[in-house]
């Protein structure tokens, strides 16, 4: 098969670039190929969904904030559900916390992000379960648990359901004309000269090469460009070239509770339109949790980082005991009502992470474009990122973002990057 752009990845990034690369000129073939039997079926679709414009860091406010725009005008005015929810974002700190952060919250505020403070006894209000005192609390000063005394909100901040949003944009590319083959596992990127002179063993090291596409089971693909959007695969494509993706897999794992017991807590009144929980990011552990709407259950996961290994897995499995013997201690403190609660389902997904600044990576490089370590943002910068993946691919020097907005486009790529270090992290 021969076609001018190939897609590698059925995820929110390949998808939303397949998209973008096929509306701005329906003349090119545009294939989109994924080795599992439908769109967003690894990592994408095992998302929690979440997305914020919290963010410190200029770029990354700005492809947040642009796509969180998308969002809405992808449901509101292109009539796709995606079950969209601006029920916010709480961040949680101590007196010592909130000083360490201030600075880091002023500048996202300047940036634009609409943010409310609240004291923790206001919080208390409208959380009743939840507990910001921890004075004379043994087993607290044990866990090393710091009282609550403020919350950060953002109101722009919210949920939607990932696997809803990735086949909105794989219905948007079909409906251009594009061409998807799922079942179809790219095993290798075709390393070949540019100008082949028919000898064994090339390209040399005395000839100009390029990826000229991939091998698959089914045979070869052959492409002018291909886009490589294989999250936290990338590395096994891009490891026997000698490219660095500038990307490790790690294990994110999702907690799903539904039980009376916690109906109060799942409920919030007054905070947001739907009156339920907003994400709520917890003082200790990189603890957070937010109402799911649609399923009227809560979801619960942790940002946890030293000591989780880095590992690519095609099937990872959620840890009971990570639950319980390593979670649960310092939820029950902070929110009592999880006592003895047990989740009704979980699973585990994978974060593709840039280890260096923790955003995004849209790099072009000889036949190829590659687009991935969105380090767990993936979901809630998509839009902008696919749309950089379309103005790199037409040789633009920025992108025309949702709304009107410029983002020039080598800011987030590897050799000329520029890049704000992010300073307010889960």
């Amino acid at each position: 098969m021969e076609t001018d752009i190939l897609i590698v990845g059925a995820g929110i990034l390949g998808m939303s670039s397949a998209y973008y690369l096929k509306k701005r000129d329906p003349t090119l073939k545009v294939v989109l190929i994924d080795k599992l039997n439908g769109p967003a079926q690894g990592n994408s679709g095992k998302s929690e969904g979440a997305y914020r414009n919290l963010f410190t860091g200029e770029a990354n406010y700005l492809l947040a904030d642009s796509t969180i725009d998308w969002f809405h005008n992808f449901q509101e005015k292109m009539g796709y559900d995606i079950k969209l929810s601006q029920q916010g974002y709480i961040w949680l700190f101590s007196e010592e916390q909130y000083s360490r952060n201030k600075i880091s919250i002023e500048v996202m505020t300047k940036r634009g992000a609409e943010t409310q403070l609240y004291s923790g006894k206001e919080i208390k209000e409208y959380i009743p379960d939840l507990e910001i005192d921890f004075t004379e609390n043994e087993e607290s000063e044990i866990l090393g648990l710091e009282n609550i005394d403020i919350g950060v909100y953002g109101v722009k901040c919210g949920s939607l359901d990932a696997d809803a949003l990735v086949r909105a944009y794989e219905a948007e590319f079909l409906r251009l004309g594009g061409e998807i083959h799922y079942n179809t596992i790219a095993t290798k990127l075709l390393h070949e000269p540019v100008e082949p002179l028919g000898i064994p063993d090339e390209p040399f090291v005395w000839q100009e090469s390029r990826i000229a596409g991939v091998n698959t089971p089914k045979g070869r693909i052959l492409a002018e460009t291909t886009v490589v959007a294989t999250g936290t695969w990338a590395a096994e494509l891009f490891d026997p070239i000698g490219y660095d993706c500038f990307m490790r897999p790690k294990k994110r794992q999702l907690f799903a509770f539904k039980d009376h017991r916690l109906n109060r807590l799942l409920k919030v009144e007054g905070l947001n339109e739907s009156n339920i929980l907003p994400l709520i990011i917890l003082p200790k552990a990189g603890i957070y949790l937010k109402g799911e709407k649609t399923e009227e259950s809560i979801w619960l996961g942790c940002a946890d980082e030293l000591g989780r290994k880095f590992e690519c897995e095609d099937n990872p499995q959620p840890e009971d005991e990570y639950y319980s013997n390593n979670i649960y201690h310092v939820l029950v403190q902070y929110l009592p009502c999880f006592d003895n609660v047990r989740p009704e389902n979980a699973w585990a997904g994978q974060y593709d992470i840039n280890s260096f600044d923790k955003t995004p990576v849209v790099e072009e490089g000889p036949g190829f474009i590659y687009i991935g370590a969105s380090s767990g943002s993936g979901i809630m910068k998509c839009d902008a990122l696919a749309r950089i993946v379309e103005a790199l691919y037409n040789e633009e020097e920025y992108a025309n973002l949702y709304g009107n907005r410029k983002f020039k486009v080598s800011d987030i790529s590897i050799k000329n990057r520029k890049i704000e270090k992010e300073t307010l992290i889960i």
